[in-house]
């Protein structure tokens, strides 16, 4: 099962809005086919590595890291090419979360006779599809937020200059994380003050762009944004209120740009809404690169999933920066979020936290 996690990991970011799945034929004790599922509409893992003995293997058992389909989709169900192969015996390493189809594939499976063993490495199954869980269970993406801050807390000095807190290594691992999901979001206020590309950057140029999405309720983005005017493979939409008129969102449509208005909520942008209207679009994963303001929203409407928070050896030595998230915190430190299923590492001199947020309920 191991080993096709490690095969699962090779479709990371590349399945959308699939979940990314490995698998692993043995025979007499030996790996004898490997596959995974390389993005949506191909082969699917389990059909891959058969397809590699032929499509029979009567004396082989099967690992995988995901329940095998029993439905028509883009591709025929997993089952029946796992059956007509001969397999006698699957192994599961947890179930498929979309309550359409839970259980229906192992059920399949053990009505035509085959030995079927679920829950094999599960919590590691589950992290690696963490995003295809919150997709399906709740219709959103899965939100990761990336901050970069000096050791005293701040991501910017007052006069909102951060270019760099973090290292060229840090900022590396982060064109990576952007390879991996499928849009990464900002508010306007940093498009405004750094005016990024928010590209992915990967050396001998193999990454892949996501979609750029800026949070601009009203719509004062410069037009010559390099979110706007810069020449990638991938699309950028303005997120903008429901009242602003079509004529003023003209301007942006066209050319891999285009807008989507969602409604207000105490005049910004409604959050989870817009979320929703992400989930609609078939976007499973976000990596949040906003500034306070929207991070702050953000946590405060419970939407972010994952954290990736940088801290670098540097000291502002004042109280007039910029913060990781503006807007109103607790006023005890008991009422003080935590992080769960903390893991460091270290870029250099940079420290690399990642957590998950523990919403108190």
């Amino acid at each position: 099962m191991r080993l096709a996690l490690r095969e699962a990991r090779k479709g990371l970011g590349r399945t959308s809005p699939n979940p990314a799945v490995g698998a692993v034929i043995v025979i007499n004790g030996e790996v004898a086919a490997r596959g995974y599922h390389r993005r949506a509409g191909l082969p699917h893992a389990e059909v891959e590595a058969l397809s590699r003995l032929g499509n029979h293997c009567p004396e082989g058992t099967l690992y995988v890291t995901l329940e095998p389909c029993n439905h028509v989709g883009k591709t025929p169900p997993c089952t029946q090419a796992i059956l007509k192969s001969g397999i006698r015996k699957v192994v599961v390493g947890m179930k498929d979360p979309n309550p359409r189809v839970t259980g229906g594939g192992c059920a399949f499976l053990e009505a035509h006779g085959i030995d079927v063993t679920v829950g094999v490495l599960e919590a590691e199954c589950r992290r690696l599809n963490e995003d295809f869980l919150v997709s399906v269970r709740e219709g959103r993406p899965f939100v990761i937020a990336k901050s970069a801050m000096t050791l005293d807390g701040w991501t910017a000095t007052s006069a909102g200059h951060s270019k760099w807190i973090s290292n060229e290594e840090s900022r590396a691992f982060v064109n990576r994380l952007r390879n991996r999901v499928d849009a990464v979001m900002v508010g306007i206020g940093t498009v405004l003050a750094d005016n990024p590309s928010l590209t992915t950057r990967l050396k001998k140029g193999k990454g892949r762009d996501p979609l750029r999405i800026v949070v601009d309720t009203h719509l004062r983005i410069p037009r010559d944004a390099k979110v706007v005017t810069q020449n990638s493979s991938a699309p950028t939409l303005i997120v903008t209120g429901e009242g602003m008129a079509a004529p003023d969102c003209q301007p942006f449509r066209g050319g891999g740009v285009s807008t989507l208005a969602c409604p207000l909520r105490e005049g910004k942008i409604d959050l989870k809404a817009l979320m929703k209207r992400l989930g609609e679009m078939s976007v499973m994963s976000v990596l949040l690169e906003g500034g306070a303001a929207i991070m702050g929203s953000m946590l405060r409407e419970r939407l972010i999933d994952k954290f990736y928070l940088f801290k670098a050896p540097r000291l502002l030595c004042g109280d007039d920066g910029v913060p990781m998230a503006g807007g109103p915190g607790p006023e005890k430190m008991d009422n003080a979020m935590l992080l769960k299923d903390i893991r460091v590492r270290r870029f250099g001199d940079d420290i690399l936290i990642r957590g998950y947020p523990a919403y108190k309920t």
